[in-house]
C-alpha cells in the first residue's frame, strides 16, 4: 500500500467528511458556473436540441406553403426551459469535473492494481453517455419526429385539418428523456463489468440468461421511446450488442481474476520452499 493508502486509512472519520465536503463543494461550483455560462446560450443549445425537429417542419411548410412553429401556452414556460436546458447543459459539461473529485477522494484509499481497474470506468462512462446521446440526435429523433408528423392531415370540406404544433417545455422534456434513457442504457458494460468485478455476475450467468436479457431490453426500449418500432429497435439492437460486450468484459475480468490467483498462489508456494531447510 502507498503512503497516500497509509493516511487515508488512518484518517480520522471528521477529516474524511471534510474531503467529502470538500469534493462536493468543488462539484456544485463547476456545476453552478457552468449553469451560468450555458444560461447565456440556453436559446442556441434549445435551438441545436430543435434542430432534428425544424428540418423536417421547415421542409413540410415549405413543400405545402404553411409557415411552421413551436408555441408556449404560459408567460413563463420559455423562460423556466432555459433553465432546464441551461442546467441540463451545465450538468453534461461539468461530469467529468464530478466524475474527477470522486477519483481524487476514492483513489488515496485504493491499492495500485484497484486504481488501474477502476478509472477506465470513470473515462468509459461519460464517454458512453455522449455515444448514447449522439445515436438519439442524429439517428432516433430524426426517425420519430418524422413518424409523428405522418399523422397530420390535410383536412377537407367536411373535416378539419391536423397540424402538429409542438410545445416548448414539452418538446424539451421528451429530447431530454430520450437522451437521458439511451445514455443511462449505454452504460451497461461498465455496470455488468464492475458486477463481475466485485463477482456478483459471472460471463457464464450472463450468457445463461441472455434471452431474458433481450425480452427485458425491448420491454425497457418500448417503455423509454416513443411508441414507434423503429425508436424501439434502434434501443434494443445497441443495448443487446452492448450486453454481449458486457460478456466478454466479464470474461476478460474472470481471466485477469484467475490469472492473478495463480501468481499469488506460485508467490506463496515460493515462499513456503524458500522457508523449508
Amino acid at each position: 500500500m502507498s503512503d497516500n493508502s497509509v493516511e487515508m486509512s488512518k484518517m480520522p472519520l471528521l477529516d474524511h467528511l471534510i474531503e467529502l465536503r470538500q469534493r462536493l463543494l468543488y462539484s456544485v461550483l463547476a456545476l453552478f458556473g457552468a449553469f451560468i455560462v450555458c444560461f447565456y446560450f440556453a436559446q442556441p443549445i434549445y435551438d441545436f436540441l430543435n434542430q432534428p425537429l425544424a428540418d423536417i417542419l421547415l421542409e413540410m411548410g415549405a413543400s405545402q406553403d404553411q409557415s411552421r412553429r413551436m408555441i408556449a401556452t404560459d408567460l413563463t414556460e420559455v423562460f423556466f426551459t432555459q433553465i432546464k436546458v441551461a442546467f441540463f447543459a451545465a450538468a453534461f459539461i461539468s461530469c467529468p469535473i464530478f466524475l474527477s473529485q470522486v477519483w481524487f477522494f476514492t483513489a488515496p484509499g485504493l491499492y495500485k492494481h484497484e486504481k488501474g481497474a477502476f478509472a477506465p470506468f470513470l473515462i468509459a462512462s461519460p464517454i458512453l453517455f455522449f455515444i448514447g446521446g449522439a445515436l438519439v440526435y442524429y439517428v432516433i429523433m430524426p426517425m420519430a419526429w418524422s413518424f409523428f408528423l405522418g399523422f397530420e392531415t390535410a383536412g377537407g370540406p367536411d373535416s378539419l385539418p391536423i397540424q402538429f404544433e409542438p410545445k416548448v417545455n414539452e418538446y424539451l422534456s421528451l429530447v431530454m428523456k430520450l437522451i437521458f434513457a439511451f445514455g443511462l442504457c449505454f452504460q451497461l458494460p461498465v455496470i455488468m463489468t464492475l458486477l463481475a468485478r466485485v463477482g456478483l455476475a459471472t460471463s457464464a450467468g450472463m450468457a445463461a440468461k441472455r434471452k431474458y436479457a433481450i425480452v427485458g431490453v425491448f420491454v425497457v426500449a418500448a417503455i423509454f421511446t416513443p411508441p414507434d418500432p423503429l425508436s424501439q429497435i434502434s434501443l434494443a439492437i445497441p443495448i443487446i450488442l452492448l450486453y454481449e460486450v458486457s460478456i466478454h468484459m466479464a470474461k476478460l475480468v474472470e481471466r485477469k481474476r484467475a490469472e492473478r490467483q495463480e501468481e499469488m498462489e506460485e508467490e506463496e508456494q515460493d515462499e513456503d520452499s524458500g522457508s523449508t531447510p
